[in-house]
């Protein structure tokens, strides 16, 4: 695969002297076109060898560029804070926005690559965070972004001679580091590496391009002509979503029209009495629990969806009652503001993700899209039929990161919402919680109810299963939910413990 880039390719100076100029410009009329459309957003990595250029590459293209339009990102060795959370995390929150050209010089393929070169992970580790990778870039590009992956490479020894020629002039001597001669020592084994991470990883969505490195003429011209073609390309497309003339049928209802919330028992509750009981116990254990050492070992992310009216809000306040204010954080999520609008969908959610040792409350979450967004009609069919994996993946890294995620769907039934929005309407304190949408939701429930039924036949994982609440009795509802999130936490921290 590197043999293709090892050729000796070199530009003459005077031609590129001609050639930098007009590529610089047409560069920036594409930048500028780029970011008044507003349409897509660029992510380029810029990844390689030791030496061949990559550095100098990224300076070129802050140089050539607006830089009010274009960031670059070096990904270089995880903060406290960035170890805290799930690796993806660092790479979301830089994510550029639709208009914008984020680079990022090292990338979610560097430290995979590091760690297995060095024996600190085995080929099975390697190969999962390569399918990892693949299906963040695929999200990305389904979320209509332009995705350019570089590779500089060097063969051996125009890596030696680069390095030598570096470190012999006083300007570019700082460049070269014992950690990169140490890398020369492993070349044949990074190569390897290397190979089967460009082989696996180069896909219709987001392909490489294998730059060789030792002439920057040559580096810096192919760079800039590849990302000039790829942006005026996408410019001229009229439709960016590639996606979606294929989408895929959407799941039918059941066929004997049983869905899981009609074998609810909607009529369980708990006397008051019994529910002053349970409350102080499980608000004291809750409490107890998130002051332990070992909580400081995990994170809590608990999330609640339910029917408009269900007791979302009294839920989590009963949660909130018994814990310290400085160890929780509540999230409430309404329609995506233009910021949140300008980014993939799941960037709004990543960025809130806590550190290790608290716990966050999400009041609706990500599964708007699997819900208001399907019935609604705010997002094509092929959107969110394809968000069921991508959550899937989603809480599938949160859990490998040590995060317990606790999801809480409350149901009430149509009679009960009724009455409760009756109710609403009637006591002036409670009137702002009704709204025109909720008689239009209420309107379209048969759809609603169909939705959630995908919902959690969809993404009711192991690792992260739905509890399904019984909420016609609001403490009926609470002591559970208290109950469930108690149990939860103590079996990770137990779990942490072995």
């Amino acid at each position: 695969m590197f043999e293709s880039a090892e050729l000796g390719h070199q530009i003459d100076k005077a031609i590129y002297d001609i050639e930098a100029p007009k590529l610089r410009e047409a560069l920036l009329e594409a930048q500028m076109s780029l970011a008044k459309s507003s349409r897509f957003p660029v992510i380029i990595l810029i990844s390689g060898l030791d030496g061949a250029g990559r550095g100098e590459t990224v300076n070129l293209l802050n140089e050539w560029m607006d830089p009010r339009f274009i960031q670059t990102h070096g990904m270089g060795k995880p903060s406290d804070e960035e170890l805290d959370r799930p690796m993806m995390w660092r790479f979301w929150r830089e994510l550029p926005p639709k208009g914008k050209i984020g680079v990022f010089l090292g990338s979610w393929y560097t430290w995979p690559i590091l760690n297995h070169v060095t024996g600190r992970t085995k080929q099975a580790e390697l190969d999962q965070s390569l399918e990892r990778a693949k299906r963040l870039e695929k999200m990305l590009a389904d979320e209509g972004a332009l995705i350019l992956k570089f590779w500089m490479h060097l063969s051996k020894d125009k890596q030696k001679k680069r390095l030598e020629m570096l470190e012999k002039n006083p300007k570019t001597r700082w460049r070269v580091t014992h950690r990169d001669w140490k890398h020369f020592k492993q070349y044949d084994k990074y190569r390897a590496v290397h190979e089967r991470v460009i082989r696996h990883t180069s896909t219709t969505e987001a392909p490489w391009t294998i730059v060789e490195g030792y002439d920057s003429n040559y580096r810096n011209l192919t760079v800039g002509k590849v990302i000039l073609e790829a942006i005026r390309r996408r410019l001229d497309d009229a439709d960016i979503k590639t996606t979606t003339d294929h989408a895929p049928p959407p799941p039918l209802p059941s066929i004997d029209q049983l869905d899981i919330l009609k074998t609810l028992d909607l009529s369980q509750k708990i006397d008051k009495k019994k529910f002053k009981t349970e409350l102080e116990k499980y608000q004291g254990k809750l409490a107890l629990l998130t002051r332990e050492d070992r909580f400081k070992d995990i994170t809590v992310i608990a999330l609640f969806e339910g029917n408009d009216a269900a007791g979302k809000g009294g839920a989590i306040r009963r949660i909130t009652g018994a814990l310290d204010a400085r160890c929780y954080t509540i999230i409430p999520v309404a329609a995506p503001t233009e910021e949140e609008r300008a980014q993939p969908y799941l960037w709004r959610f990543w960025r809130h993700i806590p550190r290790r040792g608290r716990l966050t409350i999400f009041d609706r979450s990500w599964y708007g899209r699997v819900l208001v967004e399907r019935v609604e009609e705010f997002c094509s069919k092929t959107d969110w039929m394809r968000a069921y994996s991508e959550i899937n993946d989603f809480e599938a890294q949160l859990v490998r990161h040590n995060i317990v995620v606790v999801k809480f769907w409350l149901a009430i039934s149509k009679e009960e919402q009724l009455e409760r929005f009756k109710e609403r309407e009637r006591i002036s304190f409670k009137r702002f919680k009704i709204t025109e949408e909720d008689w239009r939701n209420r309107n379209k429930w048969d759809e609603y109810e169909h939705a959630v039924c995908d919902m959690v036949d969809r993404t009711s994982t192991e690792i992260a299963p739905w509890t399904l609440i019984e909420a016609n009795d609001k403490n009926f509802a609470r002591i559970k939910i208290l109950k469930t999130l108690c149990k939860q936490i103590e079996a990770a921290m137990q779990k942490n413990s072995r």
